[in-house]
């Protein structure tokens, strides 16, 4: 997964390197979908920017349930809430603050 941003700035990151995917924004804003890694870096993707590629490829995710996915993103409001986690994720992800 790469996002190009309009400053040149580049998010990636691969599939398999995905352990958990959040979901959240301002509620005055497009709602974000955040796939973080082990260390927790990550790729954001504004659900305006999704496709059915993108949602695709997130149903080959372990259990991954795009229903829970389309609920937190119709709810969403300022804080983000976890949709999805590996089973067995290797360490545990660090809290983050989003603005």
């Amino acid at each position: 997964m790469t996002r190009h941003y309009a400053d040149g700035s580049v998010e990636a990151l691969a599939w398999e390197d995905v352990v958990e995917v959040r979901v959240g924004g301002a509620a005055d804003a497009d709602v974000l979908i955040v796939l973080l890694d082990r260390e927790g870096e990550g790729c954001v993707v504004p659900r305006s920017a999704t496709d059915a590629t993108f949602l695709a490829r997130l149903r080959y995710l372990p259990d991954f349930d795009l229903d829970r996915l389309s609920t937190a993103a119709e709810t969403a409001n300022d804080g983000y809430v976890v949709v999805w986690r590996s089973p067995e994720p290797p360490s545990p992800l660090p809290d983050l603050e989003y603005d």
